[in-house]
């Protein structure tokens, strides 16, 4: 099933300025809020959604490619939304985004766990801990045009914060570093009963001492000194889609650092960089080109091959084409990365002008610089430089 636009899912405008997004995002979030909806999970899958929505709209650089492409400008490189391929869970959503409804009829929804008036909504009370989100990691990947043009597939080495393997990322020495938190007595949740206008309220929320673990630790991992992360190698593989360019920014969700004391993780951004090509320079979609040719070859006209990323092709040069003269070869340029069309290889015409001649050379040239159809006399049809690069790009 395809999802929905982003916007339509918050219910604000395109141009909806960052507190417009968030505000939406509040008010769909105590909508569909699980403790608001026990047991209905069409309301949980709602909940999911404007979350999701909210990942994307509320970063920018998520915002701007979602906005250029899509859903696909997302799913390029692995998944640049939180929660493609079944991103986060509810405890994820909650660490993330708990703040923006945390105040919710004067703190109920606090860290997650939502009580109501009086009690009213406490039939499926439930605390998350707070979790710890990892750092993003912003790396670059330097791509041949060829590869831009195919798309590739790419193996980074990235050197970051794993989960630490000897305690699992807990922090904690395995099975004796613990102890029950005295703040909760163990359940990770304390709760507060509030008197306001509306009647008695009580809020649930994450215990503060433990993080709403229930635990305390006692003893310290050896390995991550209670961190519950280290430094490692992680191999990860990149999707690139074809057509992209320099300056462009990929996400692969999840693969940036772990978040201490069994965290998330953070994201790995990938900067696209566009390695020099040897023949070709690019224009957006199109590749330009250079061919030289002979003063005859202008002249009389010729058929010439003009290389391309893939096989070489071969193209009529007309008689009398003059040196600046654009030739257009279609669809051999690059992809679009946001539709289904290619550019073009613009093929400029260089005369190649000899700087030493023979003596035979130089009589046979005398001779012709002496007939009249050698003899300059250009007409309206006969185009300057400036209109022939204004005609290029037209």
């Amino acid at each position: 099933m395809s999802k929905r636009d982003y916007y339509e899912v918050l219910g604000v405008n395109k141009d909806a300025t960052a507190q417009e997004i968030k505000s939406a995002y509040r008010k769909k979030a105590i909508q569909y809020h699980p403790d608001k909806n026990p047991g209905d999970k069409e309301a949980e899958g709602k909940f999911k959604e404007a979350a999701e929505a909210y990942e994307v709209l509320s970063n920018p650089d998520k915002r701007s490619r979602y906005d250029q492409f899509g859903h696909a400008g997302l799913e390029g490189a692995g998944g640049g939304g939180a929660y493609s391929g079944g991103g986060m869970n509810m405890e994820d959503i909650f660490s993330r985004f708990g703040d923006i409804f945390g105040s919710a009829f004067g703190g109920g929804f606090s860290g997650g766990g939502f009580s109501g008036f009086g009690g009213g909504f406490g039939g499926n009370q439930h605390t998350t801990r707070k979790v710890h989100r990892g750092n993003d990691i912003r790396v670059r990947l330097a791509l041949t045009l060829e590869e831009i043009a195919e798309g590739a597939e790419k193996k980074i080495k990235v050197n970051k914060y794993v989960k630490c393997p000897t305690c699992g990322g807990s922090g904690a020495e395995s099975g004796s570093g613990y102890q029950t938190c005295t703040t909760c007595g163990g359940t990770g949740r304390v709760s507060r009963i509030q008197q306001t206008l509306f009647g008695q309220m009580q809020s649930v929320s994450a215990c503060p001492t433990c993080g709403g673990t229930g635990k305390i630790i006692t003893k310290k991992c050896n390995n991550c000194y209670g961190n519950g992360v280290v430094k490692d190698d992680e191999i990860i593989t990149v999707k690139v889609p074809a057509g992209v360019a320099e300056g462009m920014q990929l996400t692969v969700t999840g693969k940036g650092n772990c978040g201490p004391m069994n965290g998330i993780n953070g994201d790995l951004l990938v900067v696209i960089e566009e390695k020099p090509h040897d023949i070709f320079r690019r224009d957006g979609d199109n590749l330009l080109y250079d061919k030289y040719i002979s003063i005859s070859e202008a002249v009389l006209g010729a058929s010439v091959e003009i290389p391309t990323l893939k096989n070489p092709v071969k193209i009529k040069i007309p008689a009398g084409t003059p040196a600046g003269k654009v030739l257009r070869i279609k669809g051999k340029g690059l992809p679009s990365v946001n539709s289904y069309g290619k550019g073009d290889i613009l093929v400029s015409i260089n005369v190649w002008i000899p700087k030493s001649l023979t003596r035979e050379e130089t009589t046979i040239l005398e001779k012709l610089g002496e007939s009249p159809n050698f003899k300059p006399s250009p007409t309206k049809k006969d185009k300057g430089f400036f209109d022939r690069v204004r005609d290029m790009f037209d």
